[in-house]
């Protein structure tokens, strides 16, 4: 199936009231260095582009060993919908190119090597980082340190995983401080994203070293799971690539799903509580939107129950990981094989 999709603005994450799974629009496109406009370097930074689409579209960094994958990306600018130079906006020197790859392309690639693909919609992560640079430790905030934020937000466009900082408020103020986060005290720090409504966590702490090394440790935080990594690398973009590496593989290990390469109608979905057309067509238009999808047809309507006939790429229990996203679809009791959920308004 084809999807297009546009830019999207992940600043517009950071301070909004998000549900817990938002839609990222720009997962088939990328954007790299390119040392000149020559169709070698074009050819170059196009297979640089579709490395990273495919990694942002799986979830993982692995797929690009996969022997299908090493064999295409020589041909990633046949595949290429359309690209674009783009000039560094402070220095005007640093040349770059974005590339928008055909997504139908990227997803059968993907499928046919029995790979997973991540939905585009994605649970978002909420940051809290701490940096001590010349003996001084602040907060990685827009307000505090700009630079340091802007670097850790594009990371996460890069790996296709929405963002969002705290707002660093009275509130926040009154229940953490910056000595938990550099201990890393998960308690803390989970009591203190409660109001962000995110589950998913990540905790980091730096050292700028006199080298100019960047030191330290990330901790990824979700539920009762918590998964620990030390960090060292020459730049502050690297030390930030690390940390949304943790938190992006282990949210696609349980989100991500390898398609089984057939489409299969047999899957059945059903809906308590459909009361309206509105609700009706929300469900739907939802349910389209995710890659392993094609339709979802209605197979029977009683009362407030629908039963839909789903041509998807995956089982049913493949599905339930995709589907447990939506909060407003809750689980009910059903029996092994089954996808029976209650729309809640």
């Amino acid at each position: 199936m084809s999807k297009s999709f546009q830019g999207l603005l992940f600043a517009l994450m950071l301070y909004a009231a998000a549900t817990p799974a938002e839609v990222v629009r720009n997962l088939h496109s990328a954007q790299v260095p390119v040392i000149d406009q020559g169709r070698s370097a074009l050819a170059s930074a196009s297979r640089d582009a579709l490395a990273e689409v495919l990694v942002k579209v799986s979830g993982s960094e692995e797929v690009l060993q996969h022997p299908e994958i090493i064999a295409a990306l020589p041909e990633a600018r046949s595949h290429v919908q359309q690209y674009a130079y783009v000039r560094d906006e402070q220095t005007g020197d640093e040349l770059s190119a974005r590339f928008e790859f055909d997504d139908s392309f990227i997803n059968r690639l993907l499928t046919n090597a029995r790979l997973p693909l991540w939905t585009a919609n994605r649970p978002r992560v909420l940051v809290w980082m701490a940096v001590e640079i010349d003996g001084v430790r602040q907060w990685v905030s827009f307000a505090d340190t700009p630079g340091l934020a802007a670097e850790l937000v594009s990371a996460f466009e890069r790996r296709g995983v929405p963002v969002q900082l705290p707002l660093f408020d009275l509130a926040d103020a009154t229940t953490i401080g910056l000595g938990d986060i550099w201990e890393l005290r998960g308690m803390a720090v989970q009591s203190a994203s409660v109001r962000y409504n995110a589950e998913n966590l990540l905790v980091g702490r730096a050292v700028l070293l006199s080298n100019g090394q960047w030191t330290g440790d990330w901790s990824y935080l979700y539920g009762n799971h918590r998964l620990d990594r030390s960090s060292q690398a020459p730049g502050a973009a690297g030390f930030m690539r690390d940390g949304v590496a943790l938190a992006a593989e282990e949210m696609a290990s349980r989100y991500a799903v390898a398609p089984t390469g057939i489409t299969d109608d047999r899957v059945h979905l059903v809906v308590h509580g459909v009361v309206d057309f509105s609700d009706y067509t929300a469900i739907v238009k939802w349910l389209e939107s995710l890659e392993l999808i094609e339709h979802a047809n209605i197979a029977s309507i009683s009362g407030d129950r629908v039963e839909f006939g789903l041509d998807a790429a995956a089982d049913a229990a493949q599905l339930a990981s995709i589907i447990q996203l939506n909060k407003r679809l809750q689980p009910q009791d059903a029996l092994p094989g089954e996808l029976v959920y209650q729309w809640t308004n």
